[in-house]
Order: structure tokens, then C-alpha cells, then sequence
């Protein structure tokens, strides 16, 4: 079986934590921009990234995306 990602769930995950980006990019170090870029699925994490975003929202990496399983 093969796993891989979809749909990134940043926007819903911070609209769920009533947590801004900009609140967001304080607590990671990211820029605003960036995180919009993943938010609006312009851009995908590295898995450094979604590291340091699991922990700042207190999730795990697997929620970030929705996951693919073929």
C-alpha cells in the first residue's frame, strides 16, 4: 500500500484553533507568506516544517494533510 499526501489542513486546523497565521508565524519562525503558501496549498511542507508546525498547534504531523492511501 501506498501512502501520500493530499490537501493540506492548515487552514482548517488554525480556524479550528482560532489561531491567525501571523500567530502562527511568531510561534514558528516561518513567515506569513510561507504559511499562507501551505494554508492555501500553493507550497508543501518539508517534514522539518510540518514538524515544528505539529508542535506550535499541538497535532500531529499525520493531521496536516489528508492522506492518500492507494
Amino acid at each position: 500500500m501506498k501512502i501520500s499526501r493530499g490537501r493540506c489542513r492548515l487552514k482548517e486546523l488554525l480556524e479550528e484553533r482560532r489561531i491567525k497565521q501571523i500567530d502562527l508565524a511568531r510561534r514558528t519562525g516561518y513567515s506569513r507568506h510561507l504559511i499562507s503558501n501551505w494554508a492555501n496549498n500553493q507550497d508543501k511542507m518539508s517534514a522539518d516544517v510540518m514538524i515544528n508546525v505539529a508542535y506550535a498547534l499541538d497535532c500531529r504531523i499525520e493531521d496536516l494533510y489528508e492522506l492518500i492511501f492507494e
